[in-house]
């Protein structure tokens, strides 16, 4: 029943997907844009929605005037990300670059110049995909660790235009994933990794005041190697336009242990998210 089920999202995503790419960009952000929110609450809970934005503010300063509508900004994010797979290829090439805005360059040049490694981190924000892309291409030898889809159908599809656009080393998240990890970072490739979704071989840490089982990979690498971290968030704006923010990287006291330093990395994803909710994925079920 479930591969019918992911059969069936499988033929709707390539019509929507062929659509996407006869319209153009901006034709196609904004029509995914109504697709996610129309369509949005039909595949993603709003319960996870509205249960993580409760814990996000009862335990911040964050002040929403009006749920509702920033639920369906969430899905209308969505619905945008989808169609703008259809460009990936255009925002590697160069040839929508003006939709995105690069701040913090220097860094990734300081980091080719002095031939360091180190741990790229983020969340889901936005089309989290430009991100790595836009570092490999800088000049970055990179390797990103993702998470396969559930729909064995369409992760063929998105695992293919990962590995042709995004980031041409691609590690799986799990065990299956550590050796080839240890391989990327003994030839002194830099390791990309979200760090917002909820790992079963993570450890419980404090995640806007609960508990949340968080990944300490970039922790161990930091003790393991030496490596410095370097936050990254990206941001949209005007609906179709992306704000790119390359972090100062962070040199962490060598006497921290592993807990400490997923700890002050949930703190500088907090901020992120805090800056605009909407732009996160709300619909992880974070704190389960």
């Amino acid at each position: 029943m479930k591969l019918i089920k992911y059969f069936i999202q499988f033929i709707i995503v390539i019509i929507l997907f062929l659509i996407f790419k006869l319209i153009g960009y901006e034709r196609a952000s904004n029509f995914g844009s109504k697709i996610g929110s129309v369509f949005g609450k039909f595949l993603r809970s709003e319960k996870i929605i509205i249960k993580n934005l409760d814990i996000i503010i009862k335990n911040s300063n964050l002040k929403v005037e009006n749920k509702n509508m920033l639920v369906n900004d969430v899905y209308s994010n969505y619905g945008r990300i989808l169609s703008e797979y259809m460009y990936i290829d255009k925002f590697r090439k160069g040839s929508l670059n003006n939709y995105v805005n690069i701040k913090g360059m220097n860094h990734i040049e300081e980091i080719k110049s002095k031939n360091k490694k180190v741990v790229f981190v983020s969340g889901h924000f936005n089309n989290f995909e430009l991100m790595a892309m836009f570092i490999e291409a800088a000049g970055i030898e990179l390797a990103a660790i993702y998470r396969p889809l559930n729909n064995i159908f369409l992760n063929k599809i998105m695992e293919n235009i990962r590995l042709k656009h995004i980031c041409k080393n691609q590690i799986k998240k799990g065990k299956s994933g550590t050796r080839e990890l240890l391989n990327s970072l003994k030839k002194n490739f830099s390791v990309a990794i979200m760090i917002d979704q909820r790992v079963s071989e993570g450890i419980g840490c404090n995640f806007f005041g609960i508990p949340a089982f968080t990944t300490t990979i970039p922790a161990q690498i930091v003790k393991k190697y030496g490596c410095e971290i370097v936050p990254v968030h990206i941001e949209r704006y005007e609906d179709i336009k992306f704000k790119l923010t390359i972090n100062k990287p962070i040199k962490f006291d060598e006497n921290l242990n592993l807990e400490d330093i997923t700890l002050e990395l949930n703190k500088i994803l907090e901020k992120m998210i805090l800056k605009n909710p909407s732009q996160w994925i709300l619909t992880h079920n974070r704190w389960k």
